[in-house]
């Protein structure tokens, strides 16, 4: 799948559940559980208001998101492609925003509690 390819995606992903479209940048850097690696299932994604150098999304696999501090680590968006390539279609939604996947089944919506922290 080429670049444009993906951001065609990601604008249709947009504009199918009534999300802005907000890019995303390379060197942005998300939080993903270890987890999301294994295979687990759902994976699950939310997005916060970017702030400095950080996207805003926390990505991490099963029914539960643990309060550990390690739970997430860092990384550039533009490792998503090698970690967990089918979240990439979900990446550009707007901060306020979130996805579940698990297998053919797929929830995206909004959840305004995530901006208004």
């Amino acid at each position: 799948m080429t670049y444009n390819n993906i951001v065609k995606i990601q604008k249709e992903v947009c504009d199918r559940y009534g999300s802005p479209y907000i890019e995303s940048q390379p060197l942005l850097m998300v939080g993903i559980s270890l987890n999301v690696r294994s295979g687990l299932l759902p994976i699950n994604g939310l997005r916060h208001p970017l702030e400095g150098k950080t996207s805003g999304w926390y990505i991490w696999a099963g029914d539960k998101l643990l309060d550990d501090p390690n739970f997430f680590v860092p990384i550039h968006f533009k490792h998503l492609i090698d970690w967990c390539p089918n979240v990439l279609p979900y990446i550009c939604l707007a901060p306020g925003w979130r996805f579940l996947i698990a297998g053919e089944y797929v929830d995206v919506w909004e959840d305004k509690s995530l901006i208004n922290i």
